[in-house]
């Protein structure tokens, strides 16, 4: 369903998670995993993810989310898990859609994955300082070459913290490159300014490094994916995916999927479908968010389905009897609405 969504250029950014259980002894699979929430090893599983969305952050759809352990029996190794994902979005996907992911991302056997003859795919990878790229011939450090390149270009990002607005000049340009033992022409995208040391992007989407807005649409993929991990943050917290208490790896590894089927259709089903109209504008209100609605509007329909479903304690039920049954199971206080 998602995949019909897709258009050409959207991102789809990849990105690790993983479900902590802090006190959990007895379920299944359960692995050392790094708590990307407080910066700490523990106990729990990993999460592969893949969200796509636009530049305009207009759209933010849900994509892929599994849980695995490295302790499961059909467990291969996490590059392993990666392609999967990779395969089985781009099955639906074809030739639509830019992959984008963090340095977590800047790995040979990926880079093999996505120039891979006949079955190249477009994407934006943020390096370590410890890549080696070919530049006029020579191989060089990817670091090396990012201090050196003057960044004529430049722009103003605004960002806000803390309620605050607050401003900041990045200057960026970009060079062909290639990777060793590799025929690919790539650029590597250099962006001085958001940090202490300049942000080096590598990717396989053609850049006029002469024009600054093609340039900058490439510094513009890899921020939308910052946009995507907050995604991810809402299906973690708004449906509490760290709560979850089934104790076998099957299970655990269900509810996952089921959790990505319900924050794809609050986040997408209800947005887009006209029908629906009413229903979310009464979810909005429901959620009591009258003033302050977050610009991620996903929090305020989460909470509206909170609020809603929560006064019915006994669930779903099945529908009255009657002289020709539909087949439909129904909440109790479906009972008197049209």
């Amino acid at each position: 369903m998602g995949s019909a969504k897709v258009k050409g250029d959207m991102v789809i950014a990849i990105d690790p998670g993983d479900i902590r259980k802090k006190y959990a002894a007895k379920m299944e699979g359960l692995c050392t995993i790094h708590d990307g929430s407080e910066h700490k090893l523990g106990a729990g599983y990993w999460l592969a993810k893949a969200v796509a969305a636009d530049l305009e952050h207009k759209k933010v759809i849900p994509l892929y989310l599994e849980a695995y352990s490295h302790k499961a029996q059909e467990f291969r190794s996490e590059n392993h898990q990666l392609f999967k994902l990779i395969d089985t979005v781009s099955a639906r996907l074809g030739n639509k859609g830019i992959y984008a992911l963090d340095r977590g991302g800047d790995r040979g056997k990926l880079y093999d994955k996505f120039l891979e003859k006949g079955k190249e795919k477009r994407f934006v990878i943020r390096l370590e300082k410890n890549r080696d790229l070919i530049h006029k011939g020579k191989r060089k450090n990817c670091y090396g070459l990012a201090i050196m390149l003057p960044c004529p270009y430049e722009t103003v990002m605004i960002k806000y913290e803390d309620g605050k607005e607050e401003k900041k000049t990045v200057s960026y340009n970009a060079l062909p490159v290639r990777l060793p033992g590799k025929d690919s022409l790539l650029f590597l995208v250099v962006v001085k300014g958001f940090g202490a040391e300049p942000m080096m992007l590598l990717t396989s989407c053609p850049v006029s490094w002469k024009v600054k807005e093609a340039v900058w649409r490439i510094v513009e993929i890899y921020l939308t994916r910052w946009k995507c991990e907050e995604s991810f943050r809402y299906i973690k917290q708004c449906y509490n995916l760290e709560d979850i208490r089934v104790r076998h790896y099957t299970s655990i590894r269900n509810l996952v999927v089921l959790i990505l089927a319900v924050a794809y259709f609050a986040s997408v089903y209800l947005g887009d479908n006209l029908k629906l109209k009413m229903l979310v504008e009464r979810i909005y209100l429901v959620s009591k968010r009258f003033f302050g609605v977050p610009t991620f509007f996903n929090y305020a329909i989460a909470d509206g389905l909170y609020n809603l479903l929560f006064p019915d304690k006994n669930g779903i039920n099945k529908a009255p009897k009657a002289e020709k049954p539909d087949f439909q199971l129904r909440f109790s206080f479906w009972e008197g609405t049209s």
